[in-house]
């Protein structure tokens, strides 16, 4: 009898190392990444985007929110043309409605992606411009040319073919074949402004994906990508124990992620 009660006790000391060793090896390899410190970053302005290209937007948005204590993301109504996640810094525009006005008219909208280059997000502004283009085909192709990361539109979108084709990433809050021209007016760029009903400012980060779009104010930018990649490596360490385990409960009393 004690021969067995030794046997199930190494039996059941054994499984418990072998759990153990799964969980540390699990969360070694996810915590790669994570070599780099508050002062790296604000010393590599490039490498701190690389790195918000490879965190996910939800763990951005509760990153953002636990620091800053307010929402930092755009609605459930911007979404993607296809399938897309970027990074890059804000290079913002603003239209307003003007029934009349001639092409002359959003000249600076074109300017400014010329003043955008490698990185930039084009985020724009259009005031109740739900069913308004705020840009196509050709002002894809022009940032895609430059380098641009992505677009986001704060109101309608056109020419899917031609995007699709250059798989250039635009968020909108919906898909039109109407124009501005004729409706609106430029009136400004890289100033503040609100997009979707998220404040914006110029070189502010916008990272983007199947979640949807976050923007993170420019000096808070590296204190939320370390608390977002440290979320992010709790939950991607969650998802193998539960799939071993079964069980979301015990998952979430070793990772505290949820």
């Amino acid at each position: 009898m004690s021969i067995l009660s030794t046997s199930k006790r190494l039996t059941v000391g054994a499984a418990g190392a072998g759990v153990c060793a799964a969980l540390l090896v699990v969360t070694l390899v996810v915590r790669a990444d994570t070599e780099k410190t508050a002062a790296d970053y604000a010393a590599d302005p490039a490498a701190m985007l690389e790195a918000y290209r490879h965190v996910e937007v939800a763990s951005v948005s509760d990153a953002a929110e636990q620091l800053l204590h307010q929402k930092r993301y755009m609605s459930h109504h911007m979404r993607p043309i296809f399938p897309a996640k970027f990074a890059g810094t804000a290079l913002t525009v603003k239209l307003v409605k003007q029934e009349g006005a001639d092409s002359a008219a959003l000249n600076g909208m074109l300017e400014a992606i010329d003043k955008g280059g490698q990185g930039s997000v084009y985020v724009m502004q259009i005031d109740g411009g739900d069913d308004i283009a705020g840009m196509g085909g050709l002002m894809g192709t022009a940032m895609y040319s430059r380098g641009f990361a992505g677009a986001v539109i704060g109101g309608g979108v056109r020419d899917l073919p031609q995007l699709t084709r250059i798989n250039f990433p635009v968020y909108a809050t919906g898909v039109v074949p109407s124009t501005a021209v004729g409706h609106y007016r430029f009136a400004a760029m890289n100033v503040p402004i609100v997009c979707d009903g998220m404040d914006v400012a110029p070189n502010d980060i916008v990272a983007a994906d199947a979640d949807g779009v976050v923007v993170v104010p420019r000096v808070k930018a590296v204190d939320v990508l370390l608390l977002a990649q440290s979320l992010d490596n709790k939950e991607h360490s969650t998802y193998p124990f539960i799939e071993k385990f079964h069980s979301i409960v015990e998952a979430v009393k070793q990772f505290g992620r949820i």
